[in-house]
């Protein structure tokens, strides 16, 4: 397998763990390089389903390395909640490594999470209220706590109360909220770095190491290419990097390092949260794709906004994220509906683009340009070989193909990990 690295193509919610549970199994080390807790994957493996947020899928698979690395921000109480909870489901946490450079989430991360998400109004971001932002925007003015820090009492002490009075003013001043008590804080947190030390190092040489000996490496995507600060859709972005250049800063690897790079889409398209969404479907039928599809966050529970296939989107994520081959999920999902739209182009000012904007205005102001593909009825979710999809479930994933200009190496037919076509 070398080192793949999986990506998701559109607004996240792609269906990322179900693929990354099926590759984690024949890795030797999965890495999670960037985002947090507002992240999550649902992975359904022998049976038994896990929602899996900070720690890697690979988790679930004896003898292989998961790494949290120092790309990642990391909340540690719910870091510790998530390990005692797969704990309870017999999974064992020793081969899990957290990278010392990656900051902690604290409180007043939350605090200002809220505070700036209600002072926002009808102009909110529609975070997931996790401080994720916050503890990134910590991390660019140099003010942030890392993992290094946080296991060391006396230099986490010192930063933490200098840290607290300065988001006090801000939460106080600023947004007339509630001071927090740095004393309780630090006697809360000194806890949780007590128990979460003996899995701190730097895992950029553990990686860098697996990587130069030929083991095979998995890198974990998280949220989506659309979610990317830098090229997403802005503001209505995550705080980090999901698209494949990522990996390298949050990893601490070389683009060279990456053989492999499969992009994971929907047969549909999602978001949750607020901005523009061409194909968005308010009507009958994007709640229909909504029940069948179980399109509710895997962290926050919200409905997800659903749409037809945007293939302006794919496109655009081929070409950033530089996609060798693509996972399609959740075919069986369309099965009943009679047409099947395809969304191929943009209009705006009476002007045809193919290529994704990067002005948020703009984008709000695209009519997406359909092509109609006949629906299917049969029920996919026993097929195991393409050739024995339906005639129009295979006509639509070789349309796909042709407008995005990539293969189509997977196809999900079903939540578990065995419902999947391999091409």
């Amino acid at each position: 397998m070398a080192t793949v690295a999986l990506v998701g193509t559109q607004w996240g919610d792609e269906g990322k763990g179900k693929v990354i549970d099926i590759l984690a199994a024949k890795a030797d080390m999965v890495v999670r390089a960037q985002g947090g807790n507002n992240a999550g994957h649902t992975v359904v493996n022998g049976g038994v389903t896990y929602k899996l947020r900070l720690v890697p899928s690979g988790i679930l698979y004896k003898g292989c390395d998961c790494i949290i690395a120092g790309g990642v921000v990391i909340d540690p109480k719910a870091l510790l909640t998530e390990l005692s909870d797969i704990a309870s489901k017999g999974v064992r946490t020793e081969k899990l490594h957290i990278d010392e450079r990656a900051h902690i989430i604290l409180p007043y991360h939350l605090s200002l999470d809220a505070l700036s998400e209600k002072a926002r109004g009808g102009k909110d971001i529609g975070t997931t209220g996790r401080g994720i932002g916050p503890c990134y925007t910590d991390k660019a003015e140099r003010s942030g706590i890392r993992m290094y820090d946080f296991i060391r009492p006396e230099i986490f002490k010192a930063k933490l109360f200098d840290r607290v009075a300065t988001k006090n003013k801000i939460i106080t001043s600023v947004y007339g909220g509630q001071a927090l008590d740095a004393q309780a804080i630090y006697d809360e947190y000194k806890t949780y770095a007590d128990e979460l030390k003996k899995y701190v190092c730097d895992t950029s040489v553990l990686i860098y190491e697996a990587i130069t000996s030929g083991k095979s490496v998995l890198l974990e995507g998280a949220q989506g290419t659309l979610l990317d600060l830098g090229c997403g859709t802005y503001p209505y972005v995550t705080s980090s990097y999901p698209i494949s250049g990522g990996f390298c800063i949050g990893a601490g690897i070389g683009p060279t390092a990456i053989n492999e790079c499969i992009g994971i889409a929907k047969a549909y398209t999602t978001r949750v949260g607020k901005g523009p969404f061409p194909t968005e479907l308010d009507d009958e039928i994007g709640e229909t794709i909504r029940k069948v599809g179980a399109e509710f966050g895997t962290v926050t529970g919200r409905p997800r906004r659903c749409g037809w296939l945007d293939c302006v989107i794919l496109r655009f994520a081929v070409r950033v994220n530089g996609l060798t081959s693509i996972a399609l999920n959740k075919l069986d999902t369309l099965s009943g509906l009679k047409e099947l739209k395809v969304c191929v182009a943009y209009k705006t000012d009476k002007k045809l683009t193919e290529h994704f904007p990067a002005d948020i205005d703009e984008l709000a102001h695209c009519q997406p340009v359909y092509e109609t593909l006949p629906g299917f009825t049969e029920d996919i979710s026993g097929v195991r070989k393409f050739e024995d999809l339906p005639v129009n479930a295979k006509k639509y994933v070789e349309f796909i193909e042709k407008q995005i200009g990539c293969r189509i190496s997977m196809i999900g037919v079903g939540p578990d990990r065995n419902q999947c076509i391999y091409r």
